[in-house]
């Protein structure tokens, strides 16, 4: 059973696979490579994105020791203990003849002291010291069973507003949007789901999450099919922030190892990597044109990278200690409104006259400029807009509504949690004239948009009712009628945004009775 601080099952009856192998003979001795510290982290590494449950390619699973001696479609088994001449699975791993190995497939091979350590491991018997305690098995068939209510930390509504994606432990939960009913259940091999996100034809779900100081995990689902299409391993530790370019082809999201990286959706060829961050990078977003992405990370910083050249940009935020208070952890892009702009639809370089919001450790939302629009100054945070009032403790989650007019930000403190929608400022086509010749610009071509002014006057719209614990995540209906979020108390809550009535609260997991 599961509950809600723990990410780590129940004990489970031990079982060894093989017959041959005795519980004493488990027992590692001096010399032993150990299966559950160095060949268990190089298959989660290199080959359990393709050889998984969920994935089963060549029809052979590795996510476990009693897998790795069954036979996959070639009708020879992958271990066979002590004999590594006659395991299939080496002969994947092993370079033949001048050719490089089959395996892993369109990835670098492994390096040879790897290969060395699957071939003393196989010798010595293929023993498995998986500690008791770790050796549940979560999967598609064998989905997690829940006593309480897991943390929830990624929401994210469907193109369409149908349904709704909630994060558990090892799986995406998706429920009608209404919280009338679960419609399915994404197991996979990530015990920690950091976010989700639909693709923008709505046919797909990416998740980021990954085992804690093992492996992070990017996984892509059919939701047609309801399989999973790509397992794409990447970094040491649980991945962030995940985002779809506006055209559905790419993928970006943060790592704990403060880079930031993107991936074809289609392949999980790696396409963007930069390291210009000093702390964990937690959030992204692209730009409307998919030309930029944007990042924010724990080092109080959100920085501008160019796709096609991978090339840092620039710090939209200010570089001077102390103008912001603490790291960031959530950024979302303002969506474009044609009458927001002069022209309808906008001029393509009006595009880049973008907007994010963005928040984090000092509680306080903030809107910001993409694009610088005048030569930096040290000292100076040029392309902030305005500061909103201050939430409660941190903000953990924000998200802009689908028309651009508002957006709703989550926050914790003390274990207590608060969520509200603030108004977004607009732009009129007769201020804007009045501004054409106003500014010096940085970009050539690209004409200055002011705002209304509606900012003077308070831009909270609502606070929730019933929140009982920190908010860890929202998300806004494409319709603008309704806003999700959830967080430690893992009950899911929807809210009217005009007003902040309490609509309907619901838990995204089945529940069992507690043993005794």
């Amino acid at each position: 059973m599961i509950g809600v601080r723990s990410l780590v099952g129940a004990v489970v009856a031990l079982a060894v696979a093989v017959p041959s192998l005795r519980a004493a003979d488990a027992v590692p001795k001096k010399d032993d490579v150990s299966y559950y510290k160095e060949i268990r982290p190089l298959i989660q590494q290199h080959c359990q994105g393709c050889h998984q449950p969920a994935k089963p390619l060549g029809g052979y699973v590795m996510t476990n020791h009693a897998a790795l001696f069954k036979k996959g479609e070639k009708e020879q088994p992958g271990v066979v203990a002590g004999k590594p001449d006659e395991s299939y699975l080496l002969e994947q791993i092993v370079p033949r003849e001048g050719k490089p190995a089959l395996m892993p497939k369109g990835k670098p091979a492994l390096l040879e002291r790897d290969v060395q350590q699957f071939k003393k491991w196989i010798a010595q018997g293929a023993k498995d010291d998986t500690p008791i305690s770790a050796r549940e098995t979560i999967d598609q068939e064998n989905p997690p069973k829940y006593t309480s209510p897991p943390v929830i930390s990624a929401l994210d509504y469907s193109p369409d507003g149908q349904l709704i994606a909630v994060s558990g432990y090892h799986e995406v939960i998706l429920h009608k949007a209404d919280g009338s009913g679960m419609v399915a259940r994404f197991v996979g091999l990530s015990e920690r789901i950091e976010a989700v996100a639909f693709s923008p034809d709505g046919k797909l779900l990416a998740v980021a999450g990954g085992s804690p100081g093992r492996f992070g995990e990017i996984q892509i689902w059919d939701l047609e099919k309801k399989k999973l299409k790509l397992s794409v391993p990447a970094s040491f530790d649980t991945l962030f922030g995940l985002s779809w370019s506006p055209d559905g082809g790419k993928l970006a999201f943060g790592c704990v190892d403060n880079t930031l990286r993107a991936i074809a959706a289609d392949t999980g060829e790696q396409v963007l990597y930069q390291g210009a961050h000093s702390d964990w990078v937690l959030n992204t977003t692209f730009s409307a044109d998919g030309k930029h992405l944007v990042s924010v990370s724990r080092d109080r910083s959100m920085k501008l990278t160019e796709v096609a050249t991978q090339r840092f940009i620039d710090n939209v935020t200010s570089i001077t200690p102390g103008a912001l208070k603490g790291g960031l952890a959530s950024v979302s892009l303002r969506p474009l409104s044609t009458k927001r702009f002069v022209k309808s639809p906008p001029d393509p370089q009006e595009l880049l006259y973008a907007e994010l919001v963005i928040g984090g450790s000092d509680g306080v939302p903030r809107i910001y400029k993409m694009h610088r629009e005048v030569k930096r100054v040290i000292g100076d945070d040029a392309n902030r807009l305005r500061e909103f009032e201050a939430m409660p403790g941190r903000i953990y989650a924000l998200r802009c509504s689908a028309d651009g007019s508002r957006f709703a930000a989550g926050s914790s403190l003390d274990g207590k949690g608060e969520v509200r929608v603030y108004r977004l400022a607009g732009r009129t086509p007769d201020l804007q004239a009045q501004a054409l010749n106003a500014l010096p610009l940085a970009l050539p071509g690209v004409s200055p948009l002011i705002f209304m002014g509606d900012y003077q006057t308070n831009p909270k719209v609502s606070t929730f009712d019933g929140q009982h614990g920190a908010v860890y995540a929202v998300a806004y209906r494409p319709d603008g009628a309704q806003v999700a979020s959830g967080g430690f108390d893992g009950t899911i809550r929807l809210n009217d945004p005009n007003t902040g009535k309490l609509v309907k609260e619901f838990v995204a997991v089945p529940l069992e009775p507690a043993r005794k």
